[in-house]
């Protein structure tokens, strides 16, 4: 099923994402959310108007969670404490 969406472009667009405008440089922004549906998709928190990848840069990922360690239980997996 082809759907029109970019997947790599989606996952490169994550939320926490911190962005600089290309046409504002050293000004960071937080991705809010990417929604595939819409043009243009990335949302930034702090920034009233949705923009193009292309008007961005991406600066850091440092923010992105992959997984919430909170909700594993290692004791219950002695495996994966060694």
């Amino acid at each position: 099923m082809n759907t029109g969406i970019d997947w790599d472009e989606v996952f490169e667009y994550l939320p926490r994402t911190i962005v600089e405008l290309k046409a504002k440089p050293d000004v960071l922004y937080e991705i809010d959310w990417y929604e595939a549906t819409m043009v243009p998709p990335i949302w930034l928190v702090g920034d009233p108007r949705p923009r193009y990848p292309h008007e961005l840069r991406i600066v850091s990922r440092l923010k992105l969670q992959a997984c919430d360690l909170m909700f594993c239980d290692l004791q219950a997996r002695p495996a994966l404490i060694a």
